[in-house]
């Protein structure tokens, strides 16, 4: 990975559900570099949201795993009006392909969308999920470090 591509500053940024949240909450996880690196991708536009991340935040707040300062919905559409925030749609071809991961994976449905949208995207996915950064380490798509 080149200095670049870990600074974030030519690629597409595809955030993780936790890295969108500690992003619009401003949490101290989120990395110092990992945060210069999305707020250059906001002013540039580079900043996807997978179609599976607005489910996911929905269903922690509906099983207690996550409170929020507002209703579910006001959030995640004050989330989705972030400069720079695009939402990317789960297109068929990202749907089969998550199903078509030429690599053993967790069965987890929503981070196999993410991997299969930052793929089919060449979007480097911002992560601190473990699982996720040692398969990006095995070179099957990009990841960043998102507390770092």
């Amino acid at each position: 990975m080149t200095a670049s591509e870990r600074d974030g500053s030519r690629l597409h940024l595809l955030v993780d559900t936790h890295t969108l949240i500690w992003m619009v909450e401003e949490a101290p996880r989120l990395g110092v570099q990992t945060a210069e690196a999305l707020n250059r991708a906001g002013w540039e536009n580079r900043i996807a949201v997978s179609a599976i991340t607005p489910w996911e935040i929905a269903l922690l707040v509906s099983k207690g795993r996550l409170q929020l300062g507002s209703d579910v919905m006001q959030w995640i559409r004050e989330a989705l009006a972030k400069p720079g925030v695009q939402l990317a749609p789960l297109e068929p071809e990202i749907a089969v392909a998550s199903t078509r991961l030429p690599w053993e994976m967790h069965p987890d449905p929503a981070d196999r969308i993410l991997v299969a949208t930052a793929r089919h995207l060449g979007a480097t996915l911002v992560t601190a999920d473990g699982a996720l950064l040692e398969l990006a380490g095995k070179g099957y798509f990009r990841a960043m470090d998102a507390t770092v």
